[in-house]
């Protein structure tokens, strides 16, 4: 029987695969008393995103870094293996960034419940300060339409700006191979990179309003 398996799918395995493979081989040439270029390279990105991430969340916000850096090598990968001959961007398939952002949208609730409780997690979608209590079902009601959204905003903003890059690049590279599509091109490595970055703060700021609901009340 012959099975499918769609370009998008492919590309993601493959992603994890590389990832995988790259982070054991660089686990094998860690030092502490002699870190090499590509070491000092990595602690730097990751000192960078540390900062961001606890500019946002606060001191505890380091223990998300996993996530969300996940979430952004996954999510740059994607990106950047558009721009190779040959590959495509599993960004550019809507089926992939909705998995990112549903991903994500469910990690910051288990997070937030696992942080307040459930019941004063569900709580703080109705009761707000200076809000009188008898508006608390409208406010219940469109706390819960706001954050389905961001699943949609998250999907949207990725899916669309990657693959509205790669449509002008095939339209470009129809009039005029090779040359033309250049420009592009390159612009598509800064929004790629810069779309990678917004999920990583967008995420960073709803686990920060998660985790941190009691200080509100």
């Amino acid at each position: 029987m012959h099975i499918h398996v769609p370009d998008h799918v492919v590309f993601s395995a493959l992603i994890c695969l590389i990832v995988l493979v790259l982070g054991l081989l660089l686990r094998s040439r860690l030092s502490v008393d002699d870190p090499g270029k590509l070491q000092i390279v990595l602690e730097d990105v990751v000192s960078f995103f540390v900062s961001q991430i606890e500019n946002t969340i606060g001191p505890k916000g380091r223990q998300f870094l996993p996530m969300l850096g996940g979430l952004f090598v996954f999510i740059w990968m994607g990106n950047m293996m558009g721009q190779i001959p040959g590959l495509g961007a599993p960004t550019s398939n809507v089926n992939v960034p909705f998995a990112c952002a549903i991903t994500l949208w469910i990690y910051y609730h288990f997070q937030g419940i696992r942080a307040q409780g459930p019941v004063s997690y569900v709580k703080h979608f109705a009761v707000m300060p200076g809000v009188p209590i008898a508006m608390a079902p409208m406010i219940f009601v469109i706390e819960i339409i706001s954050h389905l959204s961001r699943v949609l905003s998250l999907t949207l903003r990725l899916f669309g700006n990657i693959f509205g890059e790669h449509l002008v690049v095939l339209i470009l590279a129809s009039i005029v191979p090779f040359l033309a599509p250049l420009p592009i091109q390159f612009l598509g490595l800064v929004v790629g990179t810069l779309q990678a970055f917004i999920f990583l703060a967008l995420g960073a700021i709803y686990l920060s309003a998660a985790v941190a609901v009691d200080e509100h009340h």
